[in-house]
């Protein structure tokens, strides 16, 4: 079984920071993508920032430049480094593993998170 945790959430006032830290676990060969989405409340889920295997990173147009995706060697854990937060940023952020069961597999499955509250204050 896999599981998906996160951690690093809180509450900071604007212009603070906050890290993120998520890890998958369990049995699976190997994460082919990791990535943060957040949901504010009323509006839709979006994807924060996401990194390849091989490094590639995407972020969403109003974080780039504040904050940094990275993941560890083994590539099982993904952190997100927030600066300069503003209070835009406060949402529930998840975590989401996409993950290759089999060494013969070649889809990955997504997997998510609880989720975990950030909030920014004025």
């Amino acid at each position: 079984q896999v599981q998906v945790v996160e951690s690093g959430g809180g509450s900071v006032q604007a212009g603070g920071s906050l890290l993120l830290s998520c890890r998958a676990s369990g049995y699976f060969f190997q994460t082919c993508e990791m990535a943060w989405y957040r949901q504010a409340p009323g509006e839709e889920r979006e994807l924060v920032a996401s990194i390849t295997r091989d490094e590639v990173r995407r972020y969403v147009d109003s974080v780039k430049g504040r904050f940094t995706i990275y993941q560890n060697n083994a590539k099982t854990s993904v952190y997100l480094q927030m600066n300069s937060l503003k209070t835009e940023d406060t949402a529930v952020y998840y975590c989401t593993a996409e993950l290759r069961a089999g060494s013969g597999d070649r889809d990955c499955t997504q997997h998510w998170g609880q989720g975990t509250q950030v909030t920014v204050s004025s």
